[in-house]
């Protein structure tokens, strides 16, 4: 499983940093969060290209029961599968401008009945509701990653919880 770094706190933000040591690391730890994902949820990824944003969210569609692998859907901006809860894959790699993002109809997805997951996020952050769980991807080598997990509110505080205590340093 993936190794809990810490827990930062920074400004009276807290975050928990994990350390994937491969895919299905990064894998692994998305399934979690599937698994503890409430209908409504917003999931946003932010990191730079190959730093495992669609392998995270393969896992939290899996976690959510989706039996179809899921795909990036940077061609078609969004995708739809069902699971225990129905998942909104959502990616903003093509956008080039918030214009663009305003048209896509965004909040009908991010207010629905389901959970969703935006792959690109910080290219529609105006439009995103205020809480929601921020996880910012960073390449450290071949197949090592750096997930830094920032819940803003308290619903995902207590998934940031779960999740943390999932990778208890103790045993590591």
């Amino acid at each position: 499983m993936a190794k809990r770094s810490d827990w930062i706190a920074k400004d009276g933000n807290t975050s928990l940093k994990l350390i994937s040591e491969s895919p299905s690391h990064t894998q692994r730890i998305g399934v979690r969060i599937g698994e503890l994902a409430r209908a409504g949820d917003i999931v946003l990824l932010v990191g730079g290209l190959g730093t495992g944003k669609t392998c995270l969210a393969q896992g939290i569609a899996w976690g959510l029961g989706v039996e179809e692998y899921a795909v990036s859907p940077s061609f078609v901006l969004i995708r739809e599968y069902q699971g225990r809860l129905p998942l909104y894959h959502i990616d903003l790699y093509r956008i080039e401008g918030i214009e663009e993002v305003e048209g896509l109809g965004l909040e009908d997805y991010l207010h629905g009945k389901g959970v969703s997951v935006v792959e690109w996020a910080e290219r529609g952050m105006s439009l995103v509701p205020r809480e929601h769980i921020l996880i910012n991807m960073r390449y450290i080598s071949y197949n090592k990653r750096s997930l830094s997990l920032m819940p803003r509110g308290e619903r995902y505080m207590e998934m940031l919880r779960a999740i943390g205590g999932d990778w208890d340093c103790s045993s590591q």
